[in-house]
This record gives C-alpha cells, structure tokens and sequence, in this order.
C-alpha cells in the first residue's frame, strides 16, 4: 500500500474493488462510509460482506486520530490534543461564533457579513507534529519537530473537531465549519504535498464542503512555497507571519527565516499579487520594546507598499520560559492608526482561547491538569 485509502476517489476505489472481484457499486458504499458517515473502522460498515471488510482492514487499514486531551474556554473555544496511529500528539484549536440570529457579527478570518447564522465554526489546524521553525514567541517550537503529517491526518483533525461541537449543537441547528486555517502546529509549506491534498480534500468532501475562499494557510514565509502557492488553481486565502520588516529583528525572533530574506520575500508576494488579485493578510506579533519601535511601524509601512494586504496586529500570548511580553493595548491602537493614516488595512487580532493555552504561540501539547 502506498496511499491512505481515505485519498483515494471513488473512482480509484472502483478500480480496487474489480480487482478484488467485487461489483463497482462497492466503491460508492466504502467512499460514503469513508467521508459521509466518517467511519473510523471497517466493522462500521455493515453493508460491505464480513470478510470483503477483513480484506479492506488487511491491504488498506485504516488510519485514525482520537482525542487524547481537551480544554474548554471561558470564551467557548476547544484546545484538542490529538493522538495518531503511531502516538505522536498534534494539536488543534475549534473557535466558534455564536449568537442571536437578529445580531449581525463580522468575522475578519472570512471577511464576509454574517447576519443571520446562528453558529459558526472555526479549525485551526496543524500540519506537522511540533514545528522546526524555532520563533522564539511560540511555544510549539521550543518543544521541537517530530514529523509531516499525512493529509487523512490534517483532514481528520477538522472532521473530529467538527464532530466534538455537533454533540453540542441544537438539533435546530445543523452546526458546519465554516472557515479552517491552517495556522496550528508546524509550517505548512515544508509539508506542501500534503498540505495541498488536505485542503482539496476538505474543499471537495461532500460533507465539509469547505469554499476555498474560506480556506487560509499561513506561512512564515518559505518564500518557494509561496510561488508555487500562487500556481494553485484554487482561490485558496494566504497569511504572512511577518512579525517584523526590519531583517535583523526577524531573524533575531524567527532565526530559521534568515535564509529567506525579506527583500525576496516581498517580491514573491508582489508575484502572488499579481498572479492571483488577491489580498494576502499579514501577520504582526506586537512584542513590547522588540519589534514595536517607531522604526520597526516606519518599515513596516514601507514593506507594505505596493502590496494588496492586510496587517493583522495581534497582541503576544503568554508563553512559559520566554521572557517576551506584549505591547501594551494604547500602544498597539497607536499602531492601528498609524497604519490607517498609511491606507494600509489594519485590524487587532485578539487571540482566542488563551485561557487554555490555545491561542497563538501556545500551541505545545500541554495536558490538562
């Protein structure tokens, strides 16, 4: 076997199944119970034959995640501690929106007017097990990099979340994810083969059924994958972590980014720019008396120039063993209005979840006590 019977289209399942000897009309059975029911098991699918399942379960067993740990916020976002088939912990962050269906709430992740919905759902999602990137304001890294995660193992994650919050859900209320970010643990585009299947996965599934406006992967700026990013055909939403636009203080925060200089990177998104007509959001971590200086907004101004973006600035989250704390708030609204008076499009980004260790940066498999 050298795919995850979960990627497979119905069609490639019909192919298995005839040379298994079994009419085609199996392959529509498996691939419903794979990504309309979400079977975990081959013994759930008690319309295939007993020992065509012992088969399946045989030659292509059946990857999995299971909950290994889980926190709840005062703000009703959920911190999962996934466990894998092998055992290696990966997290993920399910943010959700609810309110009075006569409110009108504007959620910045899609950009849209939501009046009218009663519930929302947000994945934050990981691409790898730890990360390999070392940003000294992130706790997954200081925890070091285990591996790539398969794309049934990206999927999986936003499908388990989902599953978590329906138990919750009014039977009124069919609860979708609505938008999914890959911002959780890792680097995206040091994954990127997977990380693209995952996200055609989730585009296409019949039951997630994602838009690909909806779907955002956020880099720190591995400037190769952002040209190949922009060669995508989807209509995919990117985001810079940029942290700073001065080249000494990045690489002080971000060592791992010294190779891919901010000039190059600037260029690369000027190309994304001008091949997909796109708004890429960047993303600034405000670190008191590190990259919140007056020089440090002027560069920032300068970087943004001729760019179609959009500055998220987004107050530091607690992380143990760092001595980094965040920008005071006035600070951080003199900075949103500096950039205003720029016309570059800004917005604060205040974190969710931080009571649990969920919000940005403290993504580390930290277990409940």
């Amino acid at each position: 076997m050298t795919r995850d019977i979960k990627t497979l289209s119905e069609s490639e399942l019909s192919e298995i199944f005839q040379e298994l000897g079994e009419p085609k009309y199996r392959a529509k059975q498996l691939y419903e119970w794979l990504h309309n029911r979400n079977a975990s098991t081959y013994d759930e699918m008690t319309n295939l034959p007993k020992s065509l399942r012992e088969k399946l379960s045989q030659e292509w067993p059946l990857s999995g995640i299971c909950i290994y740990d889980k926190r709840v916020s005062t703000d009703g976002t959920r911190k999962y501690i996934f466990e894998l088939d092998d055992g290696v912990l990966v997290e993920a962050v399910g943010i959700p929106a609810i309110r009075d269906t006569s409110d009108t709430y504007t959620d910045e992740s899609a950009g849209d007017n939501l009046a009218g919905f009663a519930e929302r759902l947000t994945v934050c999602f990981s691409t790898q097990a730890g990360c390999q990137m070392r940003c000294a304001f992130c706790a997954t890294g200081k925890a070091g990099f285990t591996r790539n995660l398969t794309s049934s193992e990206i999927v999986d994650q936003i499908t388990a979340v989902k599953e978590d919050f329906a138990k919750d859900a009014s039977e009124s209320n069919e609860l979708r994810v609505n938008n999914v970010v890959a911002m959780g643990q890792g680097e995206p585009f040091l994954n990127y083969e997977e990380l693209i299947e995952a996200l055609r996965r989730i585009n296409n599934d019949p039951v997630l059924g994602i838009g690909a406006r909806r779907i955002t992967v956020s880099t720190c700026g591995i400037i190769d994958g952002v040209y190949r990013f922009a060669d995508e055909p989807e209509q995919y939403r990117l985001a810079i972590s940029l942290h700073s636009a001065d080249q000494e203080t990045r690489n002080q925060i971000m060592p791992a980014l010294a190779n891919q200089p901010l000039k190059r990177l600037k260029e690369a998104l000027l190309d994304y720019n001008l091949q997909r007509n796109r708004r890429i959001t960047l993303e600034y971590m405000m670190i008191d008396g590190v990259n919140d200086g007056q020089e440090d907004l002027s560069k920032l101004i300068k970087f943004c120039e001729g760019l179609i973006c959009h500055v998220n600035l987004i107050p530091m989250n607690s992380v143990d063993g760092t001595s980094y704390k965040s920008s005071t708030d006035r600070h951080i609204h003199n900075w949103e209005n500096s950039l205003k008076d720029a016309g570059i499009p800004v917005s604060i980004r205040y974190s969710k979840g931080s009571d649990i260790a969920g919000a940005c940066g403290q993504l580390v498999n930290s277990i409940s006590d």
